[in-house]
């Protein structure tokens, strides 16, 4: 258990999710244009998605494997979320799975409150350290480790990347209407800002609001509405009672678009062994509803 101390809100922190959240008021200075609002809603899908397949899904439940090579693209890909490291989401992560909704749990909802589960848990100082020894799996590629310590590399140079990208087509696209301070506020700014609340809305309000399929220890519940912000998170008492499947939503009704996508990765080749949804479950399923 943390202790009171370690349990506190700390602003120090809170810095960078308030300067984020501010900076997205430069949205009256840059004015918008349909490129950089479309440019963030691709960001914010494309980003969504690289945290419920990738950091989720594949760095926190090994759902499928991939190359080397792969899985240090799809972590650069993840951590331009500006969710933090893979390491460190995978590890907090998989301490969630072993607490769920019981007093260590560190974003628990029934323990901490909405405001605490949902933001608040990022600014303690308990919970900033990655706990590798929860992670041998991973731990032992140095590059991710290096991604891991240095998460701040890959969102600075998306940040850049997207106003070079704006400043290029002010010039060469002017009909565009966009510049390059607008496109890094769109595309980096609020983009990032709307796909970190959509992500921690599945700590906040999945483990409260929805329909229970299975009796879990938790308190985890399904909810399409979430399912369609995240990507296919938000069946996440399915996920509860089989975090080790590439699949969220069980049956063809419940959408999951991230498994959708890592089929047509597998298809390509690029991932392989996607783990299934064993029969088991399924007739648990079928039992409870009977």
């Amino acid at each position: 258990m943390p202790t009171e101390k370690e349990a506190r809100f700390d602003a120090s922190r809170a810095t960078p999710y308030i300067a984020l959240h501010l900076g997205c008021l430069a949205v009256f200075w840059v004015g918008w244009s349909a490129f950089a609002v479309g440019a963030a809603i691709v960001l914010y899908l494309a980003r969504m998605f690289a945290i419920t397949a990738f950091y989720h899904r594949y760095f926190s439940h090994r759902a499928f494997r991939t190359s080397r090579l792969m899985q240090f693209l799809f972590a650069v890909w993840g951590n331009t979320s500006m969710q933090r490291g893979p390491l460190w989401w995978a590890a907090t992560h998989r301490h969630h799975h072993k607490h769920s909704d019981h007093a260590d749990d560190k974003h628990s909802p029934t323990q901490h409150g909405f405001l605490w589960s949902h933001i608040g848990w990022l600014t303690s100082p308990h919970n900033f350290p990655t706990d590798y020894r929860s992670i041998p799996d991973l731990a032992r590629y140095p590059e991710l480790v290096f991604l891991n310590r240095r998460d701040y590399v890959v969102p600075i140079l998306f940040g850049a990347s997207l106003w070079g990208l704006g400043s290029l087509l002010a010039s060469v696209a002017p009909g565009l209407g966009t510049n390059g301070p607008q496109l890094f506020v769109w595309g980096g700014l609020i983009s990032t800002t709307v796909l970190l609340h959509g992500t921690l809305c599945i700590n906040s309000l999945a483990h409260v609001f929805g329909r229970r399929r299975f009796d879990t220890e938790d308190d985890s519940r399904n909810s399409l509405s979430l399912s369609l912000i995240t990507l296919g998170e938000g069946w996440h008492n399915n996920h509860h009672r089989f975090p080790h499947s590439a699949r969220q939503g069980f049956y063809w009704w419940e959408i999951d678009i991230s498994y959708y996508l890592l089929k047509a990765f597998a298809w390509m080749g690029l991932i392989w062994d996607l783990k299934k949804v064993p029969d088991r479950i399924y007739q648990e399923a079928s039992a409870s509803q009977a």
